[in-house]
């Protein structure tokens, strides 16, 4: 995702996963969310390892001293991970391979649909969870095969040196260039992240985002060629994003809300506008003919229950759904997190964006040959 070409994976991962490495270390651990959690002792007590993929860096240190250590001394069972940037790709060759070698995978929302109907990956046993777990995350997101380990947004962020108390408030303002003057900052890799904004600036109301028919798209590009004379630098990883801000060379831009949580609870003069926020997930599956199935399970199981999800989002910082998690985090935390703003969200319909054309490309590379173009127009 580093410059113009179409070799970037098919998703955010990739970035987002640089931006939960650098960020992942700034983040305050409450005591609550280290101590050794003695109610999962019974119900999800066992043995052995279950295998887990995860990004590397400071993000998998932080969720192994925070997330995985707890559950191996609640439960007896030990965490072993493997790392690397997008997991996708390896679970698919393990798949057609026979020979499956991890047992739980963090899946792109975008890429879910096809794998699973590719029956890659078990049913999850929510009868391990407990009643705050199954009340604390919507029975929407809770997936036969699946549940969003990771909720994420681009939010519109700017600087609050610049316009005080009276920043932009909508995307709308992100594109009046007349009342917020200044230079803007886009998201050069993926198209959607930009395409939707777009459209709420042009006046679509966020009911009507999805699906992204052929029409909305060509009125997205007409709105985006209003702002782009105004867009000084498109922006390639998550931590830019933010540094340019902080370094006055942007006034806005869109920007992934764990870079402006981070830099904002530092002191950095940031703010985020929840307003639409296009947001999506990432799913952690249980791998059909992993090795510890039984003990994948009950490690899903003790993440969402709420002080174990505070953790997590303590450790990366993105949040998992389970809104019970927000009782357990620090006051200054709260209101940066998406799930704290769920009526101000629009989540991505990735099975549509997987979905085929006609011609044989799916809807997200229609998309995102139309936005390359465009881009280097």
């Amino acid at each position: 995702m580093s410059d113009l070409t179409n070799t970037a994976p098919k998703n955010s991962s990739f970035d987002r996963r640089s931006v939960l490495r650098a960020v992942a270390a700034a983040m305050a651990i409450p005591a609550v969310a280290r101590a050794t959690v003695a109610f999962a002792k019974d119900k999800l007590s066992g043995s052995g390892e279950v295998v887990v993929f995860g990004w590397g860096g400071s993000t998998t240190a932080a969720v192994r001293k925070n997330v995985f250590e707890p559950f191996t001394n609640a439960t007896g069972i030990k965490v072993s991970d493997v790392t690397g940037d997008i997991a996708e790709p390896q679970v698919k060759a393990m798949n057609q391979a026979g020979r499956v070698d991890w047992d739980i995978a963090p899946i792109q929302a975008s890429t879910y649909p096809a794998m699973s109907q590719a029956g890659m990956f078990v049913p999850i046993d929510y009868s391990l969870w407990d009643d705050e777990s199954i009340e604390g995350v919507p029975k929407a997101v809770r997936l036969n095969d699946a549940f969003p380990v990771i909720q994420s947004g681009q939010v519109l962020a700017y600087d609050e040196r610049v316009f005080g108390k009276n920043g932009p408030k909508t995307w709308a303002d992100f594109w009046n260039v007349k009342a917020f003057p200044g230079p803007r900052g886009l998201y050069a890799p993926i198209g959607k992240f930009s395409i939707i904004p777009a459209l709420l600036a042009d006046g679509v109301a966020k009911t009507d985002i999805w699906p992204l028919t052929d029409d909305k798209i060509e009125r997205a590009f007409k709105k985006l060629d209003e702002i782009k004379p105004h867009v000084t630098k498109w922006w390639t990883s998550g931590g830019e994003s933010g540094q340019l801000l902080t370094n006055r060379e942007y006034v806005m831009t869109t920007a992934y809300e764990a870079t402006i949580i981070v830099l904002a609870r530092q002191g950095a003069p940031l703010r985020m506008v929840w307003d639409n926020t296009p947001v999506n997930y990432t799913y952690w599956t249980v791998l059909k003919g992993g090795p510890n199935n039984e003990n994948a399970q009950k490690l899903i199981a003790f993440v969402n229950r709420a002080k174990i999800a505070a953790a997590w989002t303590l450790s990366l910082p993105e949040p998992g759904p389970n809104v019970h998690q927000l009782q357990y985090l620090p006051s200054d935390l709260v209101p940066l997190l998406s799930i704290s703003h769920p009526d101000s969200l629009i989540i991505e319909d990735s099975a549509w964006l997987g979905a085929m054309r006609p011609d044989g490309k799916t809807n997200y590379d229609h998309i995102q040959e139309r936005w390359l173009a465009w881009r280097a127009r």
